[in-house]
């Protein structure tokens, strides 16, 4: 079974994602910032990550750019999320390492088939 970090600082969002998420037979675990997402992911490194870009104590962008510095860190398919549909913020989440992009509100369908073009599920 496939590990997946869910990395958001809305406990609701996490909620949503998981049971989608759980519903694709992923293991899910959940982290509230970017530190504690790269805190898990230096005891376990999941195979992908579904983080926020805007976040207190750690964003998005800085958790990935650190991320991809890890031992392994390069292993997992990243799907950044975020509120904004700016080309800028599209272009630097790719640029840090993020392997695909999804806007808020999602749905169970749209989740899917971003996790499905990241080849997760």
């Amino acid at each position: 079974m496939k590990y997946c970090l869910v990395v958001d600082d809305s406990a609701v969002v996490r909620k949503i994602a998981r049971r989608i998420l759980e519903s694709q037979k992923l293991r899910i675990e959940e982290a509230g910032d970017g530190q504690e997402a790269l805190n898990m992911c230096s005891v376990q490194m999941p195979d992908a990550i579904f983080v926020d870009a805007n976040m207190p104590n750690l964003d998005g962008y800085d958790f990935l750019r650190e991320l991809r510095k890890m031992d392994n860190g390069t292993l997992p398919r990243v799907l950044m999320c975020a509120t904004e549909n700016e080309v800028s913020a599209i272009a630097r989440a790719r640029h840090l390492g993020a392997d695909n992009f999804i806007l808020k509100p999602f749905d169970k369908a749209y989740l899917i088939e971003k996790f499905t073009e990241t080849g997760v599920i």
